[in-house]
């Protein structure tokens, strides 16, 4: 049986914040002396090497493509054992997966195969009330998929703020988050997307605090961690 309390973090559609956030709520928990176990949906193998940096343990791969959605809940049981916390970074946009038909492999489906919770990372960069439809939109497609709680992400001011707070009040989700707009986390990249952590272990040891510094500062970690533990058993 598989009891570790457990998060999805997943977003709308890429470049919304979710590397930053979910490598900054590891290293977050982390230096509170959590033992936190890091997942990636899908077989990108740059972003588990900054989970490993975040929480000292091995970042590990959930993809149903290739392994099968049968195998997800054996492969988290045996990352997550002895843990006090996971985090599942997800891919792409929530239902995003191998085609445009079907869930298979996108992180809304991971989701479901380990009920685990999700927290929806909102880029709210120039917008207000629109949020509320969106995030309205993500956790309505699919009742199976439990979205717990949203992330803002890009706020500009407490104006801002104010109003995505109102706006989301109408949405009866709670904010668990605001991230302000700032330079971006200087993490090493190129076209590509991230560079590989061997690559440039400095650099990448600064980003990972750099984003465990955000998130410490803008994200109620005792809500996140009580929604964690809201995910059932599993079998």
């Amino acid at each position: 049986m598989v009891s570790a309390p457990r998060l999805v973090i997943a977003a709308p559609a890429s470049n919304s914040g979710k590397t930053t956030v979910a490598t900054g709520l590891m290293a977050a928990f982390a230096a509170r002396g959590l033992a936190v176990s890091p997942h990636k949906v899908g077989p990108d193998y740059i972003d588990p090497g900054y989970h490993s940096l975040a929480t000292g343990r091995p970042g590990r791969n959930l993809d149903a493509y290739m392994c099968g959605p049968e195998l997800i809940a054996p492969l988290f049981a045996h990352g997550s054992a002895g843990c006090e916390l996971a985090v599942v970074e997800g891919v792409m946009g929530l239902y995003d997966g191998a085609s445009g038909q079907g869930e298979l492999a996108s992180t809304a489906q991971v989701a479901k195969l380990l009920k685990a919770p999700v927290v929806l990372v909102v880029d709210a960069s120039s917008q207000s009330r629109s949020v509320a439809a969106l995030v309205h939109g993500f956790a309505s497609w699919d009742p199976q998929v439990r979205i717990g709680g949203v992330i803002l992400n890009k706020v500009a001011s407490d104006r801002h703020e104010a109003l995505l707070r109102d706006a989301l009040d109408e949405s009866g989700l709670p904010v668990l988050g605001v991230i302000r707009r700032a330079p971006q986390v200087a993490t090493p990249s190129r076209h590509l997307g991230l560079v590989p952590v061997a690559e440039r272990q400095g650099d990448a040891v600064d980003a990972v605090r750099a984003m465990g510094e955000r998130v410490r500062a803008g994200c109620d970690l005792e809500a996140l961690l009580a929604l964690a533990r809201t995910a059932p058993a599993l079998p």
